[in-house]
């Protein structure tokens, strides 16, 4: 029976595919995209990502329901939780000029079936989201001419009474989509050109609302006699902000188009801090001037905006206001259809998801085949779906990407830089790998036997400590973490961080609703967790970051990036309980994706499969004397013994 049972080397091997990274080329500008991006046009996508109908709806809703004038406050604070997340992925679009967003930023730093899961929930976010868009927008123009266009398709088509399927096909809703998928397959410039158009009237109608607006306040509307500024307190307030929070949702846009980029490095970081900058005072203005405009607790919570204006009087301004949402919903649509072929040509590409999306047409050079197909699943499910109880599956798919985000941005920081040498650990344990030469110049090498040999000669006075490596004034005090190769401590320390992130959110959230926890052992169990959490923290600070490079760093890592982890799990966590039922149906099959044809496929998996010619590492030292190290990088099937013995006498002597 114990021979059926895998040995320990092979699932340290199986483990060891799950969680190999990607390997990028030395030239991350070479690509078959065409590259004719503007930071205008990048931050226009942003704009256009996050400035839909939210403001339109998502303002008045809040406004009425929630936090009443307040919500201000709760735009405020949602911009700077999005602000957070947004510089991770500023910095990742910089360093990694390629597509797939948050998927290759998880691949290239934390592991691969991580960066697939990953891929696959955004993969179905941008979908629903597009659908969703879809529908909304057709249900606000069939509203403007009264309701015709559901009432002439129920009579004459039908009406459904099926559980998960809409009431009505919503043709309008298909039709647009299809419409939106030919434009963007005609290429990025056509779809940044298209996008310009739409944003131009959009952030015009903005401009208009806001004069208006401030024309027509009245500061009465905040008074005391109207339940004043924050009617439901500060917890009016936060709960506020949970649901603000994914109005900012779409900045990701803008790091998935890095790879279309001119020049990557300083337009994606730009793009994203004034999309992000522009769209968070859009929401914080109308939201002043719709609360100054007529009492909070009047608003009409689907067309706040337009209904405002129709009660002071000006009901032709409703006409602009509907013209303004329109195009804001038609820049979300393109926005959704603009990213998820990126990311699934990212996923093909590499191997993990089928080969035939990885296609890029020669004349457009965008990916074709994911943009029609994946175009036409989009307007199927707003077809035929019922799509609100799946539109808060989008908020969970979103946080566990911002989650990987953050938590790959403190791997990567602390890890070597491609190209760097490691230097040798404070336990003395021997690094093979080159520095200076001896004049304190570029380092020579030698080749010999398909090996190098290295001439490496040390100040050990100027010894200058690597990314990853214990900082010299904590040594004394942690001596013991000096013995773990660069990287090591801090990989564990997040993984660490992220648990006790997990645990602390799980008893703020549930440990007096749902497990009725005493006080004391609720208290303790928050000291508990809070302390790990901040020990972690203070193990990844106390090692060396990377230097400072000439692509764009998000500040006061890592507490920066721990902040918005821990924020993305206390909003996942205050989910519904049927939303974390369907995210785990989708991962399930995401898994049997995987397993069944992306880890054979991988081209991580071929490259590992390719046989390796390097048999021996030799490094000379000043003293004069030869120390061989073999590596261990034969195939299983060539054994790792070494060079005959005849050709290291040659070199000997």
């Amino acid at each position: 029976m114990a021979r059926w049972l895998p040995r320990s080397t092979d699932l340290t091997r199986f483990c060891q595919k799950l969680n190999r990274v990607k390997t990028l080329e030395d030239d991350m500008m070479e690509t078959s995209f065409n590259r004719c991006l503007s930071t205008i046009d990048l931050t226009l996508l942003g704009i256009g990502g996050m400035v839909g109908s939210g403001l339109y709806v998502l303002t008045g809703t809040v406004a009425k329901e929630i936090a009443g004038p307040a919500v201000i406050i709760s735009f405020i604070i949602a911009g700077f939780a999005s602000l957070l997340a947004a510089l991770c992925y500023a910095e990742f679009g910089a360093r990694v000029p390629k597509t797939g967003s948050a998927y290759m930023f998880t691949y290239v730093s934390v592991g691969e079936i991580w960066a697939f899961l990953i891929g696959w929930n955004v993969l179905l976010e941008y979908m629903i989201g597009g659908a969703a868009v879809a529908r909304a927008w057709s249900g606000y123009l069939d509203s403007i001419f009264n309701h015709k266009i559901k009432n002439f398709t129920e009579t004459h088509v039908g009406a459904w009474q099926v559980p998960f399927l809409a009431r009505y096909p919503d043709f309008l809703a298909a039709a647009i989509l299809l419409v939106a998928t030919a434009f963007i397959s005609f290429g990025a410039k056509v779809s940044s050109w298209l996008n310009h158009v739409f944003s131009a009237i959009s952030i015009g109608v903005i401009i208009f609302i806001l004069i208006m607006g401030f024309v027509l306040a009245q500061p009465k509307n905040w008074s005391t006699q109207e339940g004043g500024f924050a009617p439901y307190g500060l917890s009016g307030i936060m709960a506020g902000t949970a649901t603000c929070f994914y109005a900012f949702v779409g900045f990701d846009v803008i790091a998935a188009s890095s790879e279309e980029a001119r020049n990557p490095q300083r337009a994606v970081p730009r793009a994203i801090a004034f999309s992000l900058g522009l769209a968070t005072g859009a929401y914080i203005l109308v939201s002043v001037v719709l609360t100054l405009m007529v009492p909070w607790h009047t608003l009409d919570p689907d067309s706040a905006l337009a209904d405002a204006f129709y009660r002071r009087g000006y009901a032709w301004a409703g006409f602009l206001v509907a013209a303004g949402s329109i195009c804001a919903m038609n820049t979300v649509l393109l926005s959704n259809l603009f990213s998820l072929p990126r990311i699934v040509y990212a996923m093909a590409e590499d191997g993990l998801f089928f080969q035939v999306f990885s296609r890029v047409h020669p004349r457009t050079q965008v990916p074709v085949v994911g943009i029609v197909v994946f175009g036409l699943l989009m307007a199927l499910l707003a077809l035929i779906f019922d799509l609100e109880a799946l539109v808060q599956f989008l908020s969970i798919g979103t946080l566990l990407a911002y989650t990987f985000v953050a938590a790959s941005i403190i791997v990567l920081r602390f890890q070597q830089q491609k190209g760097d040498v490691p230097a040798p650990a404070a336990s003395g344990r021997p690094n093979p790998e080159p520095h200076e030469g001896p004049s304190g110049g570029e380092l020579k090498e030698y080749e010999s036997f398909s090996d190098k040999l290295q001439l490496v000669d040390r100040d050990k006075s100027k010894e200058q400590r690597e990314p990853g490596q214990l900082k010299a004034a904590f040594e004394p005090y942690l001596e013991f973490l000096s013995d773990f190769y660069p990287g090591e401590v801090v990989t564990v320390a997040v993984v660490t961080l992220m648990v006790s992130a997990i645990c602390l959110c799980s008893i703020l959230v549930f440990g007096n609703t749902h497990l009725h926890l005493p006080t004391w052992s609720y208290s303790l169990l928050l000291v508990l967790f809070s302390l790990g959490f901040l020990l972690s923290l203070l193990l990844i600070w106390a090692h060396e970051q990377q230097h400072s490079t000439q692509t764009f760093q998000i500040p006061l890592v890592p507490l920066s990036p721990a902040l918005s982890i821990i924020l993305n799990i206390y909003l996942m966590l205050k989910l519904s309980y049927m939303t974390w039922l369907r995210f785990i149906i989708w991962l399930l099959l995401g898994l049997l994706v995987y397993f069944g044809y992306g880890i054979w496929h991988s081209k991580e998996n071929l490259r590992e499969l390719q046989p390796q010619r390097v048999s021996a590492h030799y490094v000379v030292f000043p003293g004069g004397s030869l120390e061989e190290r073999v590596q261990a990088v034969q195939p299983s099937s060539q054994p790792a013994t070494g060079l005959p013995d005849t050709d290291t006498d040659d070199c000997k002597r």
